[in-house]
């Protein structure tokens, strides 16, 4: 696999898009944080770590209002063949403040808006709206 974080948000996007009421993601560090900023947001349910061996699963429980996904889109913006970077004062909105960018920083890995509180620019993970 060439690129697991846009894995875990292709199986997030396909399994919500599915109405499926949860879906599992090979486990990482960075793709924790990443569920729980989801979380935190109001874009998921509930994220669980199930296993103590190597081969750990995040199971992300997804969010419906009736029929419809919570998420309504999500997608990576910086790939490993092209890596993008914001400043502080960069750090773009998404659809006029409704979504949210998640951004890599060296304070670990925070929202747009947290970011732009704390003054630290970043790699720019993902976008949800």
């Amino acid at each position: 696999m060439m690129d697991p974080i846009s894995d875990m948000l292709t199986r997030i996007r396909n399994a919500s898009r599915a109405l499926l009421p949860e879906c599992e993601i090979p486990h990482s560090k960075l793709k924790e944080s990443i569920a729980h900023i989801l979380k935190s947001e109001g874009y998921v349910a509930d994220v669980s770590v199930d296993g103590k061996t190597a081969a750990k699963k995040l199971k992300v429980k997804l969010k419906y209002a009736g029929r419809k996904p919570v998420i309504e889109g999500i997608k990576r913006v910086s790939t490993p063949g092209l890596r993008r970077f914001a400043g502080a004062t960069d750090i773009p909105r998404v659809l006029g403040g409704l979504g949210t960018t998640i951004l890599s920083t060296s304070q670990g890995v925070m929202t747009g808006t947290q970011a732009k509180k704390k003054n630290v620019g970043g790699e720019m993970i993902c976008v949800v709206w």
